[in-house]
């Protein structure tokens, strides 16, 4: 268990009076968690401290070779007052798997989880009121060794930074245009597709600025090998109803196992509905859409939690779905998981952690 040295701030900010306009990740905190590592030693220091910028030298290795890992999780303001979280100990894990594959030290989970819950609890008063509105919390990684060679560092810093942010659909679910990429890829085999680091976002910023030029929400990525298979959508995961079975892509090393993912599986197969996790060609989906079947498509994700999709353009082909409006399963998900997470709903999947005052 972290021993936690805690400074509270001596000039809080004003917290926003009006919810409606927080936006997302724009706004931060009274405070933040930190944490560093030195090889030999471990992690060492944890501490909270007021939030603000830190010095850091021109040659400190993340600004060179981008050995940097993060999260995204979000913390809830239920009817009640209570201040819960949804599956921290997912995060956790998979923040490990993101620091096993570059090269990073691991943080022991029940210590990542304490971390988090320690600073939503010292800027609870930070949490959102209203409806739909949640504590956004970004947990990160990043090395700090100064100098400029190629080598895993030795040493890191662990950082907790939170930021209360809006609801994403301020003016309800409204379905989106997706570009299917075939160019440009998001990941191959053996890479980091996998992982939440921030060369796999960098490397997407190209595409996903091109397909908004051309009206459209998001790029759909297909695979990085044939460029035939569905991947992800922007950032998030994302679902298809065929023909009554849902269909995904399969968390193999190419396709980032998100929570929100994980979560909606489990729903749509404890209400008796088939989830295929198996490769799906984009013509595939085209052809389901002629012939009626391509029922729902929806992107899955912490930010949306559901994404839903009216329209998919491939090689000037255009898929309709859902006559443009959000599809009954995709509500139902966002209205299930949501209801848990805000504490509308009783969580029978032991899916949510208190966030109990110190």
């Amino acid at each position: 268990m972290l021993n936690i040295q805690i400074t509270k701030t001596t000039a809080p900010k004003a917290r926003p009076q009006d919810e409606s306009k927080l936006g997302f990740g724009q706004i931060f905190s009274d405070h933040m968690f930190l944490m560093d590592y030195t090889a030999g030693e471990g992690w060492h220091d944890p501490r909270i401290v007021p939030y603000g910028p830190w010095q850091m030298d021109p040659a400190t290795t993340v600004f060179h070779y981008a050995q940097e890992i993060f999260e995204g999780m979000k913390a809830y303001r239920t009817a009640e007052g209570k201040i819960q979280l949804f599956r921290p100990d997912c995060n956790a894990n998979r923040f490990n798997d993101s620091a096993d594959r570059l090269g990073m030290p691991a943080i022991p989970p029940e210590d990542f989880v304490q971390a988090v819950k320690a600073l939503v609890d010292v800027d609870r008063d930070w949490v959102p009121h209203s409806d739909g509105a949640s504590l956004y919390i970004r947990p990160f990684a990043i090395a700090t060794d100064i100098g400029l060679g190629v080598h895993a560092s030795k040493h890191y810093r662990f950082a907790i930074i939170c930021s209360p942010s809006g609801a994403y659909y301020a003016e309800g679910l409204d379905p989106v245009r997706i570009y299917v990429e075939d160019e440009y890829i998001r990941a191959a085999p053996g890479l980091t597709g996998f992982t939440k680091c921030g060369g796999n976002y960098a490397a997407s910023i190209k595409a996903g600025e091109m397909a908004e030029q051309q009206g459209f929400a998001q790029v759909l990525w297909l695979d990085g090998v044939e460029k035939k298979y569905v991947e992800e959508v922007g950032s998030m995961n994302i679902m298809f109803k065929i023909d009554g079975k849902i269909y995904t892509a399969p968390c193999t090393g190419t396709v980032l196992p998100g929570v929100t993912r994980r979560s909606i599986i489990e729903l749509l197969r404890d209400w008796g509905y088939e989830v295929v996790e198996g490769k799906l060609a984009i013509a595939d989906v085209m052809k389901a859409a002629d012939e009626g079947k391509l029922e729902e498509v929806f992107g899955t994700g912490t930010a949306a939690v559901v994404s839903p999709v009216k329209e998919l353009d491939w090689e000037g082909k255009v898929a309709y779905i859902g006559g443009g409006k959000i599809g009954p399963l995709t509500q139902k998900l966002y209205d299930t998981l949501t209801g848990i997470q805000w504490g509308k709903l009783p969580d029978t999947k032991g899916w949510i952690v208190p966030v109990d005052p110190q």
